[in-house]
């Protein structure tokens, strides 16, 4: 069988990497001339297995109002006359309420438990570094309200098999002595020792690298820009690209925001938004300053992750359309808020910025699986700010349904309606 992998970021190149390990012919194709250069890039470089709590929680809709106020705050709205950008709003808020958001946790946690196992596979192989580490990650919460929330979603996670810690005040700045300088706004956090960090760019190029290497039966077509894709006789039996049609025998949509407008045409109108956030990357020059946990700031909403000499923060959740401009008020948001929490860490000098779209439905469930379009269409996308960390999972799901065996975790909510 040949497959066509439509997108080389993590998520595609996940893919391709499990459906070549079932003895498929594999091609990926993307319009980037290398690996990881979408939603991938410069992202969080979290692996949080056991923080997949979705956006759409049952406390989310009394804080927007104060966050919009906020020009410092972690959201932003840039209202469009663009009916989709309306009806994912209208699907967010009916998702914010508590029954749904315990679902979706369960949900994306097996989702995560098996994307994290298959991780640690991938790991051992040789010649794939992208400053993976396994530090642990804390999560610090600013007032008592936070740490009671915090700790009843600890409760659910450990019913599912999360194994975390709630600390004092003392006890976080023990963990991470680095944090010191905030440490009057932390009342306390969650530690989970086994959570892990990553560079998502440098493991897709090293996972493309792997792929390629003396291996025939995988081929990354790269720089090649689609512009449709081809069906007859209810299948799909091409995608036209600028460099003219490729054929295959399945093909597997990976493309995050990129994927609904190409799919329009064959009646699929998927429900998912574009999320910008930002990241900065910063050269660590004291290492006793920097963090070596990962680190999540709650109140900020602000992600701190170690990528061997460097030191990544990201943030932000901003619904204003496909726009991937840096503003400088918000990396000066960023950059404030990172200097603050991690003076010494960097000299701050060269701060290399970044803002991303992550591709995120309304729940937080990707969407995984099988197509009425066609029978030999497939689906793995919408993965918001989780795509490094459900990135395998979400491969082993969709490659075990299209070999026909049954797929390792429930499918109930990941599959189109």
């Amino acid at each position: 069988m040949h497959v066509l992998v439509l997108g080389a970021g993590v998520v595609g190149l996940s893919t391709a990497h499990l459906l070549a390990a079932e003895g498929w012919r594999v091609t990926v194709l993307d319009a980037e001339p290398s690996p990881g250069r979408g939603a991938s890039f410069a992202n969080g470089g979290q692996l949080s297995y056991s923080y997949v709590a979705p956006f759409a929680g049952p406390g989310v809709l009394r804080k927007v109002p104060s966050w919009l106020m906020d020009p410092d705050g972690p959201l932003r709205l840039r209202p469009e006359a663009d009916p989709h950008q309306w009806k994912w709003l209208l699907r967010f808020i009916r998702a914010c309420n508590a029954d749904t958001a315990e679902q979706t946790t369960r949900r994306l946690l097996l989702l995560s438990y098996l994307s994290r196992d298959l991780m640690r596979e991938t790991v051992a192989l040789p010649d794939l570094d992208f400053d993976f580490t396994r530090a642990g990650k804390l999560v610090v919460q600013p007032d008592e309200g936070g740490m009671a929330g915090a700790r009843r979603q600890m409760e659910l996670q450990a019913r599912l098999g999360s194994e975390q810690r709630a600390l004092s005040r003392e006890e976080c700045l023990e963990a991470e002595p680095a944090l010191r300088h905030i440490a009057h706004r932390i009342a306390g956090g969650i530690l989970t020792e086994s959570e892990e960090a990553g560079d998502a760019r440098r493991f897709s190029e090293a996972l493309a690298e792997r792929l390629t290497r003396g291996n025939a039966a995988v081929t990354l077509r790269l720089g090649a820009r689609i512009r449709q894709i081809i069906r007859a006789d209810g299948r799909i039996r091409a995608v036209a690209t600028e460099e003219g049609p490729i054929e295959a025998d399945h093909f597997v949509v990976a493309l995050g925001n990129g994927a609904r407008p190409l799919l329009r045409p064959l009646g699929l109108d998927l429900p998912i938004y574009p999320l910008k956030g930002y990241s900065l990357t910063l050269d660590v020059v004291d290492e006793s300053e920097a963090p070596r946990l990962s680190v999540t700031d709650s109140a900020a909403k602000v992600v701190y992750a170690r990528l061997g000499k460097r030191l990544r923060v990201a943030g932000m959740a901003d619904l204003v359309g496909h726009d991937r401009r840096i503003e400088e008020s918000r990396l000066t948001t960023l950059l404030r808020q990172a200097r603050a929490t991690f003076p010494g860490a960097s000299d701050w000098g060269e701060i290399r910025p970044w803002a991303g779209l992550r591709p995120s439905t309304p729940t937080g469930l990707p969407i995984l699986g099988p197509t009425l379009a066609a029978p030999n269409l497939w689906l793995n996308l919408g993965h918001g700010s989780l795509g490094f960390t459900l990135a395998m999972g979400s491969a082993a799901v969709v490659a075990a349904m299209m070999v026909g065996r049954p797929a390792p975790i429930p499918t109930d909510g990941f599959t189109l309606p």
